[in-house]
């Protein structure tokens, strides 16, 4: 049994994809998952049960279609991956303590690790944005925005589907750290 953190992408956004978090907590019900907990509205649900992360991501995805007719992006990761995610922070390598300016920090969750070539095109092409920058660790591409307004900053997640060519959804680092300990994850870094 494992501890799995859903991120739905593209929820309660602009008005379409409207998803009260207790009808998300009864669709995860309704498959099978338990302990099932929501955190803001944005589509961020923490469960136990078993299964594969690419595979507990089809079958929630396919249950909210199913349920509320609503067609959203998700990816998981257990709690233990988040926990890994905040120990792997790059920045922090910087000099940069994350959890002191929490704003300016951003986790983009990938569906899958990109293609080599795909991220190393965006690496490059990237580098236009700064002051505001990304690295890849895994599957999970970790940004630095200073002044803290991802509102701002190109590096979204449509440019990241649109280069890499996998879904992603992304948290800010005080986010990151509640679901992880949601989770019962060992949290630090930064």
């Amino acid at each position: 049994m494992a501890t799995f953190v859903a991120m739905l992408r593209g929820i309660n956004v602009g008005g379409r994809n409207r998803v009260a978090m207790p009808e998300l907590r009864a669709v995860v019900e309704s498959l099978g998952y338990g302990d099932v907990r929501t955190y803001v509205q944005s589509g961020n649900v923490v469960f136990s049960g078993s299964g594969r992360t690419t595979t507990v991501a089809g079958r929630l995805a396919a249950g909210l279609r199913d349920d509320l007719d609503v067609d959203a992006a998700v990816v998981v990761r257990t709690g233990r991956e988040l926990a890994d995610v905040r120990r792997a922070n790059p920045f922090v390598a910087d000099g940069f303590r994350p959890d002191d300016e929490p704003t300016a920090f951003h986790v983009t969750f990938l569906a899958g690790v990109p293609d080599h070539d795909r991220w190393a095109a965006l690496a490059a092409d990237a580098e236009r944005f700064a002051p505001d920058v990304c690295r890849l660790v895994g599957s999970d591409v970790h940004l630095h925005v200073p002044g803290g307004r991802y509102s701002d900053t190109k590096l979204q997640n449509a440019y990241f589907e649109k280069k890499l060519g996998v879904t992603a959804t992304t948290r800010n680092w005080k986010t990151v750290g509640v679901l992880a300990e949601m989770a019962g994850a060992e949290v630090e870094g930064g």
